[in-house]
């Protein structure tokens, strides 16, 4: 596997031109997404991704910020990908399924609003009677 230096300590050019912090195969982008979409600071970063040290972790965002109008071009082109491949997938077949499923009630018989509380990628429904 060939990389280019970049002159930022940590990140390297991938074979496929990508930024990566070296030795890992985790992008810049992906630190970046991260950071914008769950407004995460470096230091959550580091807790989400305990193989990376704050110095892996600052330097691929000081990266990012450096080179901002290339990599937001890059993230918009992602983004658009995934657009076009669910529309071409549809609707998934587990979401059906879960509309189609009958809701259930609480044991007074009222039915309590259900909560979804996400940790990580995985998400959990909680109703509001803690049950």
């Amino acid at each position: 596997m060939s990389s280019l230096e970049t002159g930022y300590e940590h990140i390297v050019i991938n074979e496929d031109a990508v930024p990566v912090i070296d030795g890992t195969g985790t992008k810049v982008i992906e630190l970046v997404i991260e950071n914008m979409s769950y407004g995460w600071s470096p230091e959550e970063l580091h807790l989400q991704h305990r193989y990376l040290s704050l110095g892996q972790i600052h330097s691929a965002l000081a990266y990012y910020w450096d080179h901002k109008d290339e990599l937001d071009r890059d993230i918009e082109r992602r983004l658009e990908h995934a657009d076009r491949l669910r529309e071409k997938m549809g609707q998934s077949p587990l979401v059906d399924n879960l509309k189609a499923r009958p809701r259930s009630s609480s044991s007074s018989g009222s039915k309590a609003p259900a909560l979804l509380g996400c940790v990580d990628t995985s998400c959990y429904n909680f109703k509001k009677d803690g049950r």
